[in-house]
């Protein structure tokens, strides 16, 4: 594959990236963890504005179904792992402004997502933990809260949790289970798949799939047999970038990346360039990029894209002409934008 690197900004500790196509034309936002800013970027990398100058602490950006001007994300997680003061805000593109509006307070909300199924717009998110005490106290596990979006940010949404006990409750992914639109999360006590209600089911359903330590998945058939892997990071931060199979009725290792790491904290699966790949980084020691794709003959084949900046979260925009991987290099403060063919 060929690939470039472009720097877009020097964003300190940025952390958190999506993108969305308004009017026509390419949006790719990048926000910190810290107090400071969101940035609104076009595809050639050139600054389209500011969407936020703070407060910051954005863990996640996702762009809402059936709403091409629109987003929600998270504000105010921060200090770091201690976050009672977090938020989701409501933001809208009007006269080609940013403008955010407050949605609702959500304690420690770290990962989140929206699910639209049978017509209906589900918001399901997952909370780190549901209390601290200080830092390194995870004594009060986290929750898997439930809702639906509502038309408009001045309209209420009720949340309820359908699963609790979740210690450090860290990773989500979307993807599908028994064929049905799903929400994976992780935490200490495994991975768990998260089904919204159907027309005709009185509820969600939440089916624990793996009970390994988990801190980071994604849902993908990397083989190309028809059924999708879990690429999991494992344990909370951990040193491990592990394809699992599913064989029988067990998710089994079957690959686990060569390289040392340290703080994984990137993994992703999807077709790049029409080609099925994974994507993983690391945050400390070698702070890489990587690829790996599967191969027949030589079965897991990786490719170290960069190393020394650390990624924390990666978007992929999927485009007629190559690839874009969207990179917030946190270790080193840069957002930045990887071109790529083949």
């Amino acid at each position: 594959m060929e690939y470039m690197k472009h720097h877009c900004a020097d964003i300190f500790k940025c952390y958190s990236t999506s993108a969305m196509q308004i009017d026509g034309k390419w949006h790719y936002l990048f926000a910190t963890e810290d107090k400071g800013v969101c940035l609104d970027f076009s595809d050639d990398f050139k600054l389209n504005g500011t969407v936020w100058e703070g407060p910051g602490g954005t863990m996640s950006i996702v762009p809402i179904p059936g709403k091409p001007n629109q987003f929600l994300a998270v504000q105010e997680f921060f200090p770091t792992f201690n976050a009672p003061n977090a938020k989701i805000v409501w933001a809208e593109y009007v006269d080609e402004t940013w403008v955010i509006h407050p949605f609702i307070d959500l304690p420690y909300v770290h990962r989140f997502d929206l699910l639209h199924r049978d017509g209906v717009t589900y918001f399901v998110a997952g909370s780190l933990c549901t209390s601290k005490q200080d830092r390194d106290d995870w004594s009060d596990p986290g929750k898997i809260l439930v809702g639906i979006l509502p038309d408009h940010w001045t309209q209420p949404m009720e949340l309820k949790s359908v699963k609790d006990k979740l210690t450090r409750h860290h990773g989500y992914s979307r993807g599908k289970w028994e064929g049905k639109v799903a929400g994976f999360f992780t935490a200490d006590e495994g991975v768990f798949a998260l089904v919204p209600p159907g027309e005709g089911d009185l509820d969600w359903n939440v089916t624990q799939l793996m009970d390994r330590r988990v801190s980071d998945i994604s849902v993908f058939d990397i083989d190309g047999d028809g059924v999708d892997e879990f690429i999991t990071i494992e344990p909370f931060h951990g040193n491990a970038y592990v394809v699992n199979k599913l064989i029988g009725k067990e998710y089994v290792e079957v690959y686990r990346y060569p390289g040392e790491l340290d703080f994984a904290h990137v993994v992703w699966g999807g077709k790049l360039n029409g080609v099925p790949t994974l994507l993983g980084a690391a945050r400390r020691l070698n702070k890489e990029l990587f690829m790996i794709r599967y191969d027949e003959t030589k079965g897991f084949v990786t490719t170290v894209l960069e190393t020394g900046f650390g990624p924390s979260n990666i978007f992929v925009v999927n485009r007629q002409h190559g690839d874009h991987i969207l990179v917030c290099n946190r270790e080193q403060g840069e957002a930045a934008v990887f071109t790529t063919k083949g």
